[in-house]
């Protein structure tokens, strides 16, 4: 079993990979010291296990096994921590087990077998489960076989097409198979309806316009226009008020 340690502290890590070293039939393969560069390696070493940490700056734990738990292959993610306030969260994303440091060898062994067999996250990726954490603050897309992180607050808006949701970001777009109503559900206080198949950024909106085709928003710092829906726009209206 490949496996892969996340810690932002050192000692924690070279502790973590002096009891890997120690256990039979396990590799350590590599180490991050926070969640994005976890999303990184996971993809490039293809591990097994990833023994995580869940408070590091940059991206926490929680929200780097979430993003872990869309691979095509996602490993198994045991956490280390020691704090105890994140349990709930944390098998929320499918973990195997928590372990709350300073872990203890034979744990660590208990911890490993459970891995062995088939995770949460490789039988069932729920995201009607995963919905209900804490909102993420990337977007995680596919380009080219490699998973690309958007950072929330530079989306203008999500808009659904078929089965795919086009992420319309400052660099540009990707193509994401999230849920809209998930999307909804999850980013609430930071997105509004505006039709059946669209999400607009409050924090990029920029206003409203009318013409023979009907009534659009427009966005602060790109051209592009949305339809707003009969349906959504009372609602609309109020928030354009408020800018």
């Amino acid at each position: 079993m490949k496996i892969l340690i996340v810690d932002d502290e050192k000692p924690a890590r070279d502790r973590l990979a002096r009891m890997v070293n120690g256990l039979e039939e396990h590799e350590l393969v590599g180490e991050a010291v926070n969640g994005l560069e976890a999303l990184g390696l996971a993809q490039s070493l293809e591990p097994d296990i990833v023994l995580m940490d869940i408070r590091m700056p940059g991206m926490d734990g929680i929200e780097a096994a979430r993003h872990i738990a869309r691979l095509d292959e996602p490993p198994a993610v045991i956490f280390a921590t020691a704090f105890s306030d994140h349990a709930l969260e944390a098998f929320e994303t499918h973990a195997v087990d928590y372990l709350l440091k300073p872990v203890k060898q034979e744990r660590l062994q208990a911890a490993m077998d459970a891995a062995i067999r088939p995770t949460r996250a490789q039988a069932s990726k729920s995201d009607d489960v995963l919905s209900e954490l804490e909102p993420r603050q990337h977007i995680c897309a596919r380009v080219r076989g490699s998973l690309v992180l958007v950072p929330i607050e530079n989306i203008y808006y999500f808009h659904a097409e078929q089965k795919y949701v086009t992420v319309r970001h400052a660099e540009g777009e990707v193509l994401i198979e999230d849920a809209l109503k998930n999307l909804e559900g999850e980013f609430q206080d930071r997105f509004v309806r505006i039709h059946r198949n669209a999400l607009v950024s409050l924090q990029h909106l920029g206003g409203m316009r009318s013409d023979n085709d009907g009534h659009q928003v427009t966005f602060r710092d790109i051209d592009d226009t949305l339809e707003i829906s009969r349906r959504h726009l009372p609602g609309v209206r109020k928030i354009i008020k408020t800018l």
